[in-house]
């Protein structure tokens, strides 16, 4: 194959195009490296060629294109399957700058699965403890708080989740521009200190705010900086290693609600959160001094135009309305299951444990839909799964009376939903520029958190219109998260429209 004999920016790579256009010069796959990189391609003016460039500073390597980036990279083994469909031709194209061509992410290794099992220790503690918001409802509405309504008490759980996950527009700037050291070590302290400060909290206003705010700032920063440390280690194995790690959450809404449910008969609520708290310390501890970022942090001045430039790519934009409305229904099942089975006149012996069984079927859902993204497409398995958790809350949860029903569907609910937590940071970094992951995924946790915020509360309040009845609630969590498939499946069909293929 001819070398090219000039270089020029006449036709940048944009999103738009098909992915097949947007090869690595001379990937080789069998052995990793960069072929067919010519010292002497003529130059046409007095700019560098992308193979001559001597710097070594990610930081001042700027983007060839609008939207350059890794992911717009297709795998090297499909580069090759393509290739030889065409007739084994190899197209040459400007390469990615050093360190965000496919073949620079590791992949794998000691250091990138270090980082993966620090960062499972880190959602243990933070999704981990909100994926047991059931038992601090629980806990609330029959003590401290027992003369608030239910709704009214949720909002507590839902601020929480909503500053958590609202947080990450200001963490993942933060992320991009400073890196993850100083957000996981502040970011732990504060987590921490906001649990001990639960601990002592007996008021509704002293409750909120420990457990509402200052608790979930730290766990904001915490998360933030796991999640997207990741993604800069892997790209092939992206949706598998954060399953890997996402699954984590799940183990703890296994083990939080159980410690929850025997510590607090026995030495009381107060020092149930110390315990928690000085264990959950240990595991961030040990993710301070496992998670690092592959990239170096690109310090830059403020511009609010970078929260605006995503909202200008319509696939982008589907993926956040997707976010919105699953995180609309997705806390429900979380926050009401308990309540609603012993209403419903569930064996008292089973209900402590329904947090605990949909957290732990949650753990191959985290883990298994992540190696069937990078195996048939991302967005492909993520459809499935936003299609599966609302289907059957309609199909098994509505109609559902007996312990059976209502056991096997936290066992469904939890594999499902477990898969959109470990997919949704995956399909966002696809379409994604990674050196501004931390943005563009806090823009989208940000908009799903508000469905968090609000779905709730606006759940709580359907079941005191319907004299106590969860009918109402049942049905609005399946149909939410049922529209969060259909934007999904737009998001798609924007991008390839309705072909079959890995995506």
């Amino acid at each position: 194959m001819q070398a090219p004999t000039h270089h020029t920016q006449e036709a940048p790579v944009s999103l738009s195009h098909n992915v097949s256009q947007a090869r690595t010069p001379g990937y080789d796959s069998e052995a990793s490296t960069m072929k067919g990189a010519p010292s002497d391609l003529p130059k046409t003016s007095g700019e560098p060629t992308p193979y001559e460039s001597t710097r070594h500073s990610l930081e001042r390597i700027p983007s060839q294109t609008k939207s350059t980036n890794a992911n717009i990279f297709p795998d090297p083994e499909n580069v090759i399957e393509a290739d030889m469909e065409k007739g084994g031709v190899a197209p040459h194209t400007p390469g990615a700058p050093p360190g965000f061509s496919p073949a620079d992410f590791p992949d794998g290794g000691l250091e990138a699965w270090l980082v993966v099992a620090g960062g499972f220790c880190a959602l243990f503690s933070t999704f981990g403890l909100v994926n047991c918001v059931g038992s601090f409802v629980n806990y609330y509405v029959s003590g401290p708080l027992s003369n608030y309504d239910v709704s009214t008490v949720t909002w507590i759980t839902s601020i929480q989740v909503f500053m958590m996950s609202g947080l990450n527009a200001v963490m993942g700037r933060l992320f991009d521009s400073y890196g993850p050291r100083w957000l996981l070590i502040i970011g732990t302290l504060v987590f921490c200190f906001g649990l001990m400060m639960l601990s002592l909290s007996t008021q509704y206003y002293q409750i909120l705010l420990s457990q509402g705010i200052v608790t979930a700032v730290g766990l904001s920063a915490v998360f933030n900086s796991a999640m997207n440390s990741v993604m800069g280690w892997f790209f092939k194995k992206r949706a598998a290693a954060l399953g890997l790690m996402v699954s984590g959450s799940s183990l703890g809404g296994v083990v939080l609600p159980i410690m929850m449910n025997n510590l607090i008969p026995r030495i009381g609520f107060p020092w149930t959160v110390r315990a928690i708290g000085f264990m959950l310390l240990a595991l961030c501890t040990f993710a301070c001094c496992t998670i690092k970022s592959r990239l170096p942090p690109r310090k830059r001045p403020f511009e609010f135009a970078e929260y605006l430039r995503p909202l200008h790519e319509p696939a982008f934009v589907c993926i956040i309305l997707a976010g919105f409305f699953f995180f609309f229904g997705m806390f429900l099942p979380f926050n009401y299951i308990q309540l609603q089975a012993r209403q419903q006149g569930i064996d008292a012996s089973i209900v402590p444990y329904l947090l605990p069984i949909i957290n732990a079927v949650s753990i191959p859902g985290r883990i298994v839909p992540g190696f069937l993204g990078d195996r048939f497409g991302r967005f492909n398995v993520m459809i499935f799964i936003s299609g599966l958790s609302g289907i059957i809350t309609l199909a098994l949860w509505v109609p559902g009376k007996s312990t059976a029903t209502t056991v096997a569907y936290g066992a469904v609910f939890g594999f499902a939903s477990g898969g959109f937590i470990s997919l949704l940071p995956a399909v966002i970094a696809q379409i994604s520029d990674i050196r501004e992951i931390g943005i563009r995924s806090g823009i989208a946790l940000f908009v799903s958190s508000l469905g968090a915020l609000t779905g709730s509360p606006i759940a709580g309040a359907i079941v005191n219109a319907n004299g106590g009845s969860f009918l109402g609630l049942q049905l609005f969590c399946g149909i939410v998260m049922t529209i969060s498939m259909c934007w999904f499946i737009a998001s798609r069909t924007i991008q390839v429209g309705f072909k079959i293929t890995k995506i």
